[in-house]
This record gives C-alpha cells, structure tokens and sequence, in this order.
C-alpha cells in the first residue's frame, strides 16, 4: 500500500523519536488520525479536553523536558484554540510544533465551512516559520525546518496541512530543480564570548565589593558554575520566576525571587549591590533592578536579540552561560572580605524565618501560605511543581522551597490563567516515573483545570509513577485581581466579576476514581499532602483558604499596606477581613530575630 501524506508526517515524527502527540481530533485531520490507525498510534496521540489544554501540554512537556513538544489541532476552531498555549511558549522561549488541519485546497477561498486564512492567524505566534503544506513532495522537509527552527529559536512553529494534501500519495522531492530533499538530526553550537570580553567582565566583577547575580532560565544547568561564581565573589543570588528552580533555595546565599512576588531578601540584594552579573534572564521590571546609577552591571545571554535590556549594562557577552561561566571562573579572584556575603545569608535567613511565621499565621479557615508551606517541608526530592497564574503564584513564588533536583516552572512573561493542570501533564509524560504537583487557584480549576481531571483519570495508569497532585486554593474568589483591583486602583472589590461558584473540586476527582480530600482546618493541610504523596493514584486537594491574606510585595511599606487599606476601607465587602490580616501579615517582619523591616 503506498504511503499517504500522513504517514509520511507520523514516520518523520518517529525519526526524530518524538513520543507524545497532544491534541484533539476533527475532521479537518481526518486523513492524520487515519495514518495513526495505522501506524499503530505511534507517536501516542494524547487525547485533551481542548486544544487550549493540548497546548499547554505540549508547553508542559517542552520546559520539563528540554525537548520539543507537538500538539495537533483540526481546521477552523481547533486551530483557533491552539493560540493561547503556542502564545505562552512564544513568550517563555519554549520549543513547540503545531500541526493543524486546512480546508481543502479545492475549497479555499470559497468562505468555506471552517476555512481561515491560519496564515496570517499564526504568523504572530509562530513568526519563525510558519508554512502550508500543498504538495506531497514539500516533506520532509518542512518537518525537519519546523522541528530545527523550533529548537535553534526556542520557539513555537506551525506545519499547516489541508484535508485533502494528507490523503494524497507521498512522492519524495526528487534530484531536480525546485525540489528540496531534506535531513534529519541538529548538532546545536556551544557559542562563546571572545577573550577579550571575557577578561572585560572579570574586571568589573572584580572590582566590585556587593557583587549580586541574577539568574534565570537561561542558566539552567549551570548549578556548579553559579556555585563557584557566587563563592569568589563572595555574591547572593536572586532568581527570575522562570529560574526559581536553577539554583536550590537551601543554599543560603540564594535570595529566592524577585519582583512583585519576590522576597525581602531578594529585594534588599539589589538595592544594596553595587555590581550585577546576569546570567539567562530578561526578567521584564526594571524597579526591581539596582537604581540606575548605582550598580556596574555585565549580562550574559545566548541570543544577541534580547541582551542588553532591562538594565544600563556596561558589557553584554553573547554565549552559552555554561561555557561562558567556565571561561570567567579562571579570571575571577577570590574576595578576602566576605561581610556583604555575611550580610546576604542574614537577610537570607530572616526571610525564611519571617515566611514561616507568615505561613503559620492564623487565618479563616486557613491562611494560602500554609498550603505551600507545608509541601516545601514534604517536597520530594525529584517532584515536578507548576503553578498556575494568579494568587497561587505568589505563594509558588515566595514560600516553595525548592531543593536540588525539584523542577518548577509556570506561564511566566504570559501569565495567563489555566496552564497550572495541563503543564502537570505534559510533565508526566516527559518523567512518568517522577510526581508532579500543580498548585492552582479555583478560578483557573472552574476555567479548565475540572475537565483536563478527565484527562488524568484516562491516561495515569499508563505512568510508572501514577502521583500527579493538584492543590486547589478554594477561596471561591478570583483573589489576584481582586487585590490588584484594591493595590493598584484603589478600588474596592467588585463581587459580580470577582466572586466564584462554590464548587466542591474533590468530589468531582472522586467521580472519577481519583483521590479527592477536602481540607477545611489548618491542622489537615499537613497530613492531606502526606496522604496525597502515599496514594496509588493521582490526587485532589480541595483546600479552603482565606481570601482576605494579602500577597504583599517585597518592598512594600507598613504605611504602604495601611494606605491601601484605607483607599477601599469603604465599599469593600472584605475589607474587615483583609485589613486584619494585612497589619497581621505585615507585622510578621518587625518581629525580634528578623530585620526585614529595617
């Protein structure tokens, strides 16, 4: 039997040992799920509850994998609904291949039922290569591109293929001209810096006296060399969201996060530096940088398209962290005075202790904190955590304590709201013999995170290890803009947008077969994350958590929180509520043994 369009698709996927698939079938794809029959369904065709979701999966499996991830839509609407997830791993620089189905070529242009111009529709979102398949001989070749572009740019791109192209025969290009034969495999280059940049940054940073680093991504693997960097230099270590998991937070020179969900401590780093080595991040707000005319700065980045801002840097070196890091060790001289070191673990160390006692303040019925809290003291070693967008971030951000080999990540530069359960999936299958975790809030759970539970009960069996947790915060409010409404606005909260239908999430995990436990005192948050790392099958946490404790940024103010307070003290249905536990959640950092509020 000659091979079809598709089957030449799926045997190219095979080629380039792609495992997983992620999509949802139509007719527009009809002739690609035929050749699946056939192929016996490898590559595994994992079936979403939406392509949205599919993804996101894709994006899931991608950053916790370091491979590529695949997603497939039909024509018209499935399409359409590919964008928010290949949107997110634009953003985050995340290597993803979409193949979508087209009307027919005989119907198009004719306002056929489904037909829009997916040209023009994912030319933004997938902007380094996006092309439509009209003639068999175009394979392989415009897998391989698609696959390789999306590797070397770190990027989404889309392979378009009309209903009719994927039933045609296959016939391979040929030795002729306008042909374009094609092959597999991509040898990536090891980029370095010239020696004379190099040595540039070994001055600066060796004549600074409060070197502060600030990781991201981009510098993933390079734990030893950050390590030894941050040791000559006697530097602490912040980390950008997307880099939580690049260093461990057990070190105690690393100062956790940054930003408007960072730390006090992360905070205090780079307002007191008096030099900046950045390694792999873009992190977007430039407040949370060193004061303009106070710090010496030197990046280093891969790609010469998004080095040099952010920040005034003196020296902007383009090259491999890892390889780069190694050729700047040699060069650095170890600093004899070790008291802005000193000074770094102390704020270090009054964080976590004022994040404990934030953690374990009282709320009603139980403070957000706790939940994440009390996994950081469970964490397994080798757990992969997401989080969703929205409050829960906050809590991702400031209170989990990631240990050496922990991988965490969320839809960071995107921040859209439903990628927390389906990044837990892709996880699963990039590590089926690891437990994945995801921490969401009840607004994104009712938005998508319900239906892709179906998702989980159909597929977990088929993980080695079939842990896959998901904590809901059920506060039954959209929290983060709620208070974003009353920081940012002064507004009080408007409960027809913000307030939630109450669900009861783990009763629906039961009917599923899943493990659901709903946890209602504070006490139980302990031992239901106990429960839920012990159990043969994935799990729900229906946990009901205070919307009234705040997500207090790093820097603010004791006057900052009252002045808030004030703004929406009338008209606001909780303002009782988030008032006390403001003053409680502030106070937390003037207690003895911490100078957090110095």
């Amino acid at each position: 039997m000659a091979q079809t369009v598709a089957d030449v698709i799926l045997e190219r996927l095979r080629a380039w040992d792609v495992p997983q698939v992620f999509g949802f079938p139509g007719d527009g794809i009809n002739g690609l799920l035929a050749a699946w029959g056939r192929a016996e369904d490898k590559p595994q065709f994992v079936q979403a509850r939406h392509e949205e979701m599919a993804a996101f999966e894709a994006v899931g499996y991608a950053k916790y994998s370091g491979k590529v991830g695949f997603c497939a839509a039909t024509s018209g609407p499935g399409a359409v609904h590919l964008l928010n997830g290949l949107y997110d791993a634009k953003l985050d620089h995340v290597p993803v291949v979409a193949i979508v189905g087209q009307t027919a070529r005989s119907a198009m242009g004719g306002s056929y039922q489904q037909e829009i111009d997916l040209i023009s529709l994912f030319k933004d979102v997938c902007s380094d290569y996006v092309q439509m398949c009209t003639v068999p001989d175009q394979l392989p070749n415009l897998i391989d591109r698609a696959i390789r572009i999306a590797i070397s740019a770190s990027a989404p791109t889309c392979l378009i293929f009309p209903s009719d192209v994927l039933e045609l025969e296959y016939t391979p290009p040929g030795h002729a001209f306008k042909q374009v034969p094609s092959s597999l495999g991509l040898a990536r280059p090891v980029v370095q810096p010239d020696d004379q940049a190099i040595r540039g940054a070994a001055e600066i940073l060796n004549a600074g006296g409060k070197v502060a680093m600030l990781v991201g991504q981009g510098a993933r693997g390079c734990a030893a060399e950050l390590t030894q960097v941050a040791d000559l230099l006697g530097a602490g270590a912040a980390k950008a969201l997307l880099g939580k998991d690049v260093l461990p937070d057990t070190l105690p020179w690393v100062t956790g996060s940054i930003g408007l969900l960072g730390t006090t401590a992360s905070y205090k780093l780079m307002m007191d530096c008096d030099t900046l080595l950045t390694v792999g991040s873009n992190f977007p707000y430039t407040q949370f940088y060193p004061p303009l005319d106070q710090a010496r700065a030197v990046q280093i980045d891969h790609s010469g398209a998004w080095i040099g801002m952010r920040y005034p840097y003196e020296l902007n070196l383009v090259g491999d962290a890892k390889a780069t890091l190694q050729a700047l060790i040699p060069l650095l001289q170890r600093k004899s005075d070790r008291s802005w070191r000193e000074q770094v673990e102390s704020n270090v160390t009054d964080w976590w202790q004022t994040a404990q006692r934030r953690a374990m303040t009282d709320a009603d019925p139980i403070n957000p904190m706790r939940v994440v809290h009390e996994l950081s003291e469970r964490l397994p070693s080798n757990a992969i955590v997401s989080s969703d967008s929205g409050s829960a971030a906050n809590w991702y951000a400031r209170h989990l304590k990631m240990r050496e080999g922990v991988l965490g990540s969320l839809s960071g530069n995107l921040a859209t709201m439903g990628p927390g359960v389906p990044y837990a999936i892709g996880a699963k299958w990039a590590h089926p013999d690891r437990p994945a975790i995801a921490l969401v809030g009840d607004g994104a759970m009712q938005m998508n995170g319900l239906a892709e539970h179906i998702t989980i009960a159909k597929y977990y069996r088929q993980w080695a290890d079939p842990r896959l947790i998901v904590a809901v915060l059920h506060n039954d409010d959209l929290n983060q803009v709620t208070w974003e409404m009353r920081a940012m606005a002064g507004s009080p909260k408007f409960t027809e947008s913000q307030s939630l239908p109450d669900v009861d999430y783990a009763a629906f995990a039961r009917s599923l077969g899943l493990q659901g436990i709903n946890v209602d005192t504070a006490d139980g948050v302990g031992p239901a994350w106990e429960a839920a790392l012990a159990a043969d099958r994935p799990t729900l946490l229906d946990i009901r958590t205070d919307p009234d404790v705040p997500p207090i940024p790093p820097h603010a103010t004791f006057a900052e929180v009252k002045s808030v307070a004030s703004a929406v003290l009338h008209g606001d249905e909780d303002s009782a509520g988030f008032i006390k536990q403001g003053i409680k959640q502030k106070v937390q950092q003037y207690l003895p043994g911490t100078k957090d509020g110095d």
